[in-house]
């Protein structure tokens, strides 16, 4: 998970934005609780021209191929009624193009479904 916000605005917010976007994919994708991934991008207000609101957050969501359509829409939906300006981008890569621990993800036994 990339979070792309201004400094100003949510800086020292970090935690409450961790545990909703963490939340809704436990809720919605059934990750495990303990698989939290976020890099937070905080910039100055000059670096982040967003076209509606001062608390706008773009998350973009790094993940294995897999979700469903509604699964992908569930976590739309359920983001957007967390945030009031959010924007919101699902990257998917095959799990062969995703190593984990030393080796391509499509070698893991997860411990959680990848398709929802």
């Amino acid at each position: 998970m990339k979070i792309y916000a201004r400094k100003d605005v949510w800086s020292g917010r970090r935690q409450e934005i961790s545990d909703k976007v963490h939340g809704a994919l436990v809720s919605e994708w059934g990750l495990p609780d303990d698989k939290r991934f976020h890099r937070f991008f905080l910039m100055d207000a000059d670096d982040f021209v967003a076209p509606r609101s001062p608390e706008y957050l773009i998350l973009e969501i790094l993940c294995f191929e897999g979700r469903s359509d509604d699964a992908k829409r569930a976590l739309h939906r359920r983001l957007s009624a967390e945030f009031a300006e959010v924007e919101i981008t699902i990257v998917e890569t095959p799990k062969v193009n995703w190593g984990i621990r030393g080796v391509p993800a499509d070698e893991l036994a997860l411990t959680y479904k990848v398709e929802v």
